[in-house]
């Protein structure tokens, strides 16, 4: 069975070797870059599943290129493997599309299991950060209230069931239609609230208390 293929930015080299030695037992690490232009040559050439990149590095830092495979839709996930555990990191890194948040002196219990996660299309926040970054969200000014209040009941389970990590075919499943179904759902909710972004519904699901993780 073919591993996923996964390309590892990192400016240390001493941390990147590490993080590889982690990595390659269940991936595939097909190249290690250490700066955010080498990381989007990268990911254009090599096509990888899944990112892990530091949030600081040369050049351009780890947020900004995360931002940039967006817009270029890059298919990879991104997790982040970085030494900062200020909430307004872990924020702007969802922002840019994050699909994992992880601390480096827990890479070795948390890392794989965040690449995985992102795999099956779901949110892995380390929970050293998970909690206050959920309290800053629910602290927030609930300006979405009236919106969540616009919402149809199946929009409403969408997004919880969205903001749960679940990928259009686990709520398909859950709600017992098609995965076409779903995705209109889900579709038409990210029109609703004006948003365009996976990380942007779960930020709203947290904020507006739809959902607690």
């Amino acid at each position: 069975m073919k591993k996923p293929r996964v390309v590892l930015a990192d400016d240390h080299r001493m941390v990147a070797e590490g993080l590889r030695g982690i990595l390659e037992p269940y991936f595939e690490v097909a190249a290690v870059v250490s700066d955010g232009r080498d990381l989007l040559a990268a990911a254009k050439a090599l096509d990888p599943d899944v990112i892990v990149l530091d949030i600081s590095m040369p050049s351009l830092n780890g947020i900004e290129a995360a931002f940039q495979l967006r817009a270029a839709n890059s298919r990879a996930r991104v997790v982040f493997l970085t030494m900062h555990g200020e909430v307004m990191y872990a924020a702007r890194a969802l922002e840019a599309g994050a699909s994992g948040y992880v601390l480096k002196h827990s890479a070795p219990s948390e890392l794989v299991t965040a690449v995985q996660e992102a795999l099956k299309g779901r949110t892995y926040i380390t929970p050293q950060v998970s909690a206050e970054l959920l309290g800053s969200y629910r602290h927030g000014a609930p300006a979405g209230a009236k919106a969540l209040g616009g919402l149809t009941s199946r929009q409403r389970e969408v997004l919880q069931l969205v903001a749960e990590g679940n990928s259009a075919k686990e709520i398909a499943s859950v709600l017992r239609i098609s995965r076409r179904t779903a995705e209109f759902h889900k579709a038409r909710l990210m029109e609703a609230l004006g948003v365009e972004t996976t990380a942007e519904l779960i930020q709203y699901a947290i904020r507006t208390g739809v959902t607690a993780v």
